[in-house]
């Protein structure tokens, strides 16, 4: 069965961890035909439609709610409840059962009714903690309930329990297998609630904070990406090059195989390291050697590249291709990469390399929408440099606000006024912020914040990019690249346009921040 998303995200339930695996692990003859959506992984999305599944499944056999619950439950004079492996008791505000049929209800009312009437609909609960053995109740039907012994033969209790839906619609009519293309439409509809990408470092107030949700053009890329051996994907900064990364090396992780996940800049591995799973090798490229023993393996089965413009040239293509089973023009490889902006300021690009690359003719896969910056970031950053960045999917945010200043003493004070005047009301924390500049730490403006400030400043290193501090952050824009933040101070450089040496690091510098944009030049 094809889960969307492929992993989970936040959910805190040992149960809907377990039945997720076994959905996954369920139907694999028809893995293209059926789908499960889980509703946990739409964290503070604000037109959240379905918050109160836990799973929908779909495919030709028909549309099912399921409810899960975790621990043991009892029902005593008409009151249920639920207790975990603490024993600590907590009372359901109604049965179980009944809450799956509440939310299968719920769901339809936002689907097409053309579009479900044409599926066999139905609900049922998942408790694989507890027995159902003996349990009789003229309330609901036990085919619709899986304990813990159905839990252990999972498919063969699903494919009972479609069937037992089937016989229950073939009281009014004679039920049909949904057609491919209704399965589609039907997936299709679901599909924009439950798949969605948070935003990296994401962990500001629900206030300032945004999800930027994946359009539907990409989310059909992840399955092409998914089902071919060999991707080279382009996108300017922001269009989810890495979020795309990290979801593809959990699917073909899930489906097997070996994966590791590369790139060149220590930041952005120590970031990956926290938001893979531990079946995918995470590597900084000049240790990919190391990575590979730490793995147990001589090569592996497939690598994908994140901000490949740093490995695109030959000598790094030779190191990957004697690590990956097959070599590059055989085996299973995808880069991610935006050469035309990001190139040469960490590692090296050679044209040639690309070439090369795409002689062996992988599929090409264009990202064209962004989903990081305001319309306000991004129109700036394309009217000053010129540069494609994709088509606005975030929406509006504050303007990019621009200060013009002599010297390092006078950018000193003008970002400590700015920086205060920020934080003055509280709508804003101190760890939502970085400064970026091309200097190093005691060469740019902000060390003169060092002692003068009433708040801190703290120089990031790789062990520590995300916002869980309690000072501003500082990273040269070399450092940050591939990184993002809620409201960035870039500073230490000229105007963009006015020097065109200097274009790549103001493309990345500006394109870092997602909702709020200081330039001081």
């Amino acid at each position: 069965m094809k889960m969307i998303p492929d992993y989970l995200l936040h959910s805190k339930s040992s149960a809907e961890r377990r039945v997720f695996d076994k959905l996954r692990g369920a139907l694999n003859e028809n893995k293209l035909e059926w789908y499960a959506f889980h509703s946990l992984n739409l964290p503070r999305h604000q037109t959240k439609r379905f918050g109160e599944l836990d799973f929908v499944v779909c495919g030709p056999g028909g549309l099912f709610a399921l409810e899960i619950k975790g621990g043991r439950i009892s029902c005593q004079e008409g009151a249920w409840a639920t207790t975990d492996a603490k024993d600590r008791c907590s009372p359901l505000k109604e049965p179980p059962h009944v809450q799956a049929q509440g939310a299968l209800h719920g769901l339809l009312n936002k689907i097409d009714k053309r579009l479900w009437e044409r599926f066999v609909c139905g609900y049922g609960v998942i408790i694989p903690d507890c027995s159902m053995k003996d349990v009789v109740s003229a309330e609901w039907d036990r085919k619709t309930w899986a304990d813990n012994k159905d839990f252990h033969d999972f498919e063969r209790w699903f494919k009972s329990f479609v069937r037992h839906w089937a016989e229950v619609a073939s009281r009014q009519y004679k039920p049909l297998l949904a057609s491919s293309d209704s399965v589609k439409e039907l997936v299709k509809q679901l599909r924009p609630d439950f798949e969605t990408a948070t935003p990296l470092f994401d962990r500001v107030s629900l206030a300032a904070g945004r999800i930027a949700a994946l359009t539907e053009d990409q989310l059909k890329f992840v399955d092409v990406i998914e089902d071919n051996p060999r991707v080279i994907c382009k996108g300017g900064a922001g269009t989810g090059k890495t979020f795309l990364a990290v979801e593809l090396a959990k699917r073909w992780a899930a489906s097997g195989l070996n994966v590791a996940l590369v790139c060149y800049s220590p930041w952005l591995k120590r970031y990956l390291d926290g938001v893979t799973i531990p079946e995918v090798t995470v590597a900084q490229f000049k240790a990919l050697e190391a990575a590979t023993r730490r793995a147990g393996v001589k090569t592996f089965d497939a690598i994908i590249i994140d901000e490949g413009q740093d490995l695109l040239n030959y000598e790094s293509l030779g190191t990957i291709d004697s690590f990956l089973v097959c070599g590059l023009e055989n085996g299973r490889w995808c880069f991610f990469h935006d050469s035309n902006n990001q190139a040469g300021v960490l590692g090296s690009f050679e044209p040639e390399a690309l070439e090369y690359l795409t002689k062996i003719n992988p599929i090409s896969v264009p990202l064209k929408t962004n989903c990081r910056n305001t319309s306000q970031i991004l129109t700036k950053i394309q009217s000053m440099l010129g540069v494609d960045m994709g088509n606005d999917s975030v929406g509006n945010g504050p303007e990019v606000i621009e200060k013009h200043v002599a010297d390092g003493e006078t950018v000193s004070s003008m970002l400590q006024r700015e920086i205060k005047s920020l934080l003055s009301d509280g709508s804003f924390t101190v760890n939502q912020i970085v400064i970026l500049s091309p200097n190093s730490f005691k060469n740019s403006g902000a060390f003169g914040l060092h002692s003068a400030a009433r708040f801190r400043v703290t120089e990031m290193d790789s062990f520590s990019p995300g916002t869980e501090r309690d000072s501003i952050g500082f990273a040269t824009i070399a450092d940050f690249k591939g990184l993002e933040s809620e409201i960035v101070f870039l500073i230490d450089m000229p105007e963009p346009g006015n020097n065109l040496d200097l274009r790549s690091l103001q493309y990345i510098g500006m394109s870092r921040a997602r909702a709020l944009l200081y330039m001081i030049h």
